[in-house]
C-alpha cells in the first residue's frame, strides 16, 4: 500500500535543504578554495548552478512521471531490464553517499568533540538512527525533516553574520583567479555536496500538488546554495586563502573565532557542532531512506522496513574502508564527481529519451487519425 500524499510544498523545499546541507558543510571552504583560491566564492556559485541545472533536471523526470520514482518510471523508459541494471548503481552509489558521511561524522567527532571515543562507535551510533528513523513512512520522513530545519538554519545564519564584523574583503580578491579546468572541476566538487536533492525523485510522488514541486525545488537551491556560498565567502575573507589551505575543516574554526556581542558567549562552536550533528543525522537518513526505498521498488517488495537494518552492516562496512582522513576525503571527492553520472547525467539520458518517445507517440498517432 502506498503512502497517502500528503507532503506539502513547504515540507518538500525543507527537506530538500535539510538534506542538501550536511556534513558537507565543515570542509565545503577548503574544496573552494583549493579549486579557485581567492575565486573560491565564484567556485562555488558555478557549484551550485551546475546543482541547480541537476534538480531542474531531475523535478521535469519526475513531474513526467508524477505517481512514480526514478526505479519505476526507468523501467518504463529504458525496458524493464535495462532500467533495472541502470537502477543498481543508483543504489549502490546512494549506499557509498551514506556510509561516506557516516565516516566523516565520525572522524570529525573523534577528532573534534569526543576525543577518547572508537571511530567505529560514533559511525554506527550514527546509522543505527539513520536505520531506526528510516522505517517511517514518507510522510513522517517529511515531517522529520520540517521539525529540524529552522534549528539547522538559524544559528549557522547568526554565526555567519556574526563573523563578518572581522571580514577582511581583500581576501576574496581577484574575484577569479584559477584556470578553467581547475574551476570546473572545482565547481562539479562543489556540486556534489547537493547530491542529496536528489530525494525529490522520491518526494514527488508523495505530493498533494506535484506541479509545485519545481517551485519547492528552487527555494531549496535558493537557501542552501546560498547559505553555502555565505560560509565560503565569511570563511575565505577572514582566514584569507593560503591559511584555510592549512585546515581540514574550515567552518569549524569560522564558528570557534565567532563570539556573541558583549561577550557573553566568545565561543561558538560548541553551538555549531550540535547544530552540524543534526544537519549529518538529516542528510544522513535522507540518503539511507532513499537506499532502501529504492531497494524495496527494485524488488517489488511491499514494505521498506526489514531493509533499514538488512542494509546496515554493508553501509558500515563500507564506510570503514578508508584507512584515514586524507584517503576519506580523497574517496569523497572522487566518489561525488563521479556521482554526478547517476545524480545529473542519467536523469538528463531518461529525460532526453522519454521526450523523444513521447514525441514519437504522437507522431503515430497523428498519423492514424
Amino acid at each position: 500500500m502506498e503512502d497517502p500524499k500528503e507532503v506539502t510544498t513547504v515540507q518538500a523545499a525543507t527537506t530538500l535543504i535539510s538534506t542538501i546541507i550536511g556534513v558537507g558543510v565543515l570542509p565545503l571552504p577548503l574544496f573552494a578554495v583549493r579549486a579557485g583560491d581567492t575565486g573560491a566564492p565564484f567556485i562555488t556559485l558555478l557549484g551550485i548552478g551546475i546543482a541547480a541545472f541537476g534538480l531542474f533536471v531531475v523535478t521535469k523526470l519526475g513531474l513526467r512521471h508524477s505517481d512514480k520514482t526514478i526505479i519505476t518510471y526507468s523501467e518504463d523508459i529504458l525496458g524493464k531490464w535495462l532500467g533495472r541494471f541502470f537502477s543498481l548503481f543508483v543504489i549502490v552509489f546512494f549506499s557509498i553517499l551514506t556510509a561516506l558521511a557516516a565516516r566523516e561524522f565520525g572522524a570529525v567527532v573523534i577528532t573534534a568533540v569526543l576525543l577518547e571515543t572508537p571511530l567505529e562507535v560514533t559511525v554506527i551510533v550514527m546509522l543505527l538512527l539513520a536505520a531506526i528513523s528510516a522505517r517511517n513512512t514518507m510522510n513522517t520522513f517529511a515531517y522529520i525533516h520540517n521539525f529540524y530545519i529552522p534549528i539547522i538554519l538559524a544559528p549557522v545564519l547568526i554565526i555567519v553574520a556574526l563573523s563578518l564584523k572581522n571580514a577582511n574583503f581583500l581576501y576574496v580578491r581577484p574575484f577569479i583567479s584559477s584556470g578553467l579546468h581547475d574551476s570546473f572541476f572545482g565547481a562539479l566538487t562543489i556540486a556534489a555536496l547537493f547530491q542529496g536533492s536528489f530525494i525529490m525523485t522520491l518526494i514527488i510522488p508523495s505530493m498533494k500538488n506535484p506541479k509545485s514541486a519545481m517551485k519547492a525545488g528552487w527555494w531549496a537551491i535558493f537557501i542552501s546554495g546560498g547559505l553555502y556560498l555565505l560560509l565560503v565567502l565569511a570563511t575565505v575573507a577572514i582566514f584569507g586563502a593560503e591559511e584555510i589551505k592549512r585546515l581540514y575543516w574550515p567552518t569549524l574554526e569560522l564558528a570557534r573565532t565567532t563570539s556573541l556581542p558583549g561577550n557573553i558567549l566568545q565561543r561558538l562552536d560548541v553551538i555549531f557542532i550540535s547544530v552540524w550533528v543534526i544537519a549529518v543525522f538529516t542528510t544522513i537518513f535522507a540518503s539511507y531512506f532513499l537506499t532502501i526505498h529504492s531497494v524495496k521498488q527494485l524488488f517489488r517488495l511491499q514494505d521498506h522496513k526489514m531493509l533499514a537494518y538488512f542494509m546496515l552492516p554493508f553501509i558500515f562496512i563500507l564506510a570503514m574502508l578508508p584507512q584515514n582522513i586524507v584517503q576519506l576525503y580523497d574517496v569523497i571527492k572522487i566518489a561525488g564527481r563521479a556521482g554526478l553520472i547517476v545524480t545529473i547525467l542519467y536523469p538528463m539520458l531518461l529525460y532526453i529519451i522519454d521526450a523523444m518517445k513521447s514525441k514519437m507517440r504522437k507522431k503515430g498517432e497523428s498519423k492514424q487519425a
